[in-house]
């Protein structure tokens, strides 16, 4: 089997628990607010991943460096997580991944100011077009404008920093490390979010697999994307991640009887283009 092709596979498991992410967090949300559903997610996270790095042998590698970097990027990443599943419940699913999309446009935006790096003209062409995508996709003058959309096209924000951050992150750290404290401080940070009026609602028995499931699909969904990333090149596994968009629009068409919106995907293909198009001048330099 061909490297490219272990990657489209990797990058199937990787959409699958995105989007299984996004039905979990909306089913859920009838009993639990936003804060409560990052606190359970975080505590399994955490679960899962000292159990898998004990087996792997990596727990060794978690050690105390960078402190103030890990609590800024797991608190931009807390702050986005939260605004995204806050927008699956109140916006249609595909609206709210289209939006998403605009994050790696967010890193060429504002690279310059966090990782020093240059804003090159190819950059600058595809941070307009993806701005000029979500105009399309939130339509403000259409009156589709509201708190779901804005917190959409916010998480999309955190999570550029969060990217950002994570990166600078890895000249240091291993993975087991980043991904041991993104988890404990989130559930640190997701017990005083969640608990601030005193009242921390605990999942019923039909809702905790489903919690469950959201912890396990968050961790599954970076894993599978950064196994396809080291397989193939960005350029093969960007326009495999799009396929998120149709996938999720279908499911919530199928069990949230949610319209196919031509404006959405039209906004998510000029985004996707941004996106596309900054890649294969990055990658075309470089080789």
């Amino acid at each position: 089997m061909s490297a490219t092709l272990k990657a489209m596979l990797w990058m199937f498991g990787s959409i699958a628990s995105f989007s299984t992410m996004a039905v979990a967090g909306r089913e859920v949300a009838s009993e639990l607010d936003t804060f409560e559903i990052m606190m359970f997610r975080s505590l399994f996270g955490v679960l899962i991943v000292v159990i898998i790095a004990g087996f792997a042998g990596t727990l060794g590698q978690i050690n105390t460096g960078n402190m103030r970097l890990h609590f800024v990027r797991n608190l931009a990443h807390f702050t986005g997580q939260n605004l995204w599943f806050y927008a699956v419940t109140v916006i249609p699913l595909a609206q709210v991944f289209a939006l998403e999309f605009t994050s790696p446009l967010w890193v060429i935006v504002l690279s310059p100011l966090i990782l020093g790096e240059r804003l090159t003209f190819m950059r600058a062409v595809a941070a307009v077009m993806g701005f000029i995508g979500i105009l399309i996709v939130a339509r403000p003058d259409m009156a589709g404008l509201n708190a779901g959309v804005l917190a959409a096209a916010s998480s999309a924000i955190f999570f550029a920093l969060s990217i950002m951050l994570t990166k600078r992150l890895t000249r240091t750290q291993s993975i087991t490390c980043i991904l041991f404290y993104l988890t404990t401080m989130q559930l640190g940070f997701g017990i005083i979010a969640a608990g601030y009026d005193g009242d921390i609602a605990v999942p019923s028995l039909q809702a905790l697999p489903l919690v469950i499931l959201i912890g396990a699909a968050g961790l599954l969904a970076h894993f599978c994307l950064t196994n396809a990333l080291a397989l193939a090149p960005a350029t093969v596994v960007v326009p495999i991640d799009f396929i998120r968009l149709p996938a999720i629009a279908v499911v919530g068409m199928l069990l949230y009887n949610e319209a196919m919106d031509i404006w959405v995907f039209a906004g998510a293909a000029i985004i996707f283009a941004g996106n596309y198009l900054n890649i294969w001048s990055e990658t075309r330099v470089k080789t």
